[in-house]
């Protein structure tokens, strides 16, 4: 074998070896890791505030829980257009919708840690006493822990969640559309978050 050959092939063995050991390479081993694509939990808005994002809510929030009442006597009645107040979601405030369902229960805010591994909810606003598991007689109290089997937003059904508030009001399901989106049978805006469109 010659000298010419004998380099080369020293040359070669030196070039693999040298490839093999820099694809082990650690990230932040003089390598920048490639960015991997955001999850769908970085990518959702934060939930630490009431409501913050409506596609985090179905368009079709269904029917009204099994047990709860209708009311006797609402300020507004089914088919009712009205204007909403309430800031669940970004663009709500002030937004037009009709009124789907009215009923008379006790309405909770409620703090809870998603069952999905989402962030912590503070404060989110509503749910009805219908929608907690072995939920008792109404109203409980604040700072009652409870389970809740609604499950208008991802990872809430079957969570533990803490009652922040509750009230009589009347509550309402409503339709209405936001950003291009329709939304029917919203659960839930009580009485107060509601006025006239008139």
């Amino acid at each position: 074998m010659n000298k010419l050959t004998q380099i080369t092939r020293l040359t070669l063995v030196a070039a693999v070896g040298t490839l093999a050991l820099t694809s082990c390479a650690e990230p932040g081993d003089d390598e920048t890791a490639p960015e991997s694509a955001p999850t769908k939990d970085q990518v959702r808005t934060d939930t630490s505030s009431p409501d913050t994002q409506a596609h985090d809510h179905d368009s079709d929030g269904g029917p009204a829980p099994s047990g709860i009442h209708g009311a006797t006597d609402p300020t507004y009645a089914v088919g009712d257009f009205v204007i909403l107040k309430a800031d669940h979601m970004p663009g709500m405030d002030g937004t037009e919708g009709k009124i789907s369902g009215a009923f008379d229960t006790t309405t909770y805010s409620v703090s809870y840690t998603p069952t999905d591994g989402g962030e912590a909810v503070t404060n989110h606003k509503w749910v009805v006493h219908e929608e907690l598991a072995d939920h008792g007689e109404a109203p409980l109290e604040t700072g009652s822990q409870v389970i809740l089997n609604a499950d208008h937003m991802p990872g809430m059904k079957g969570a533990e969640a803490t009652i922040d508030s509750s009230t009589d009001e009347t509550v309402y399901m409503v339709d209405f559309e936001m950003d291009g989106m329709k939304m029917t049978n919203h659960k839930w805006v009580v009485e107060s978050e509601i006025q006239s469109r008139n």
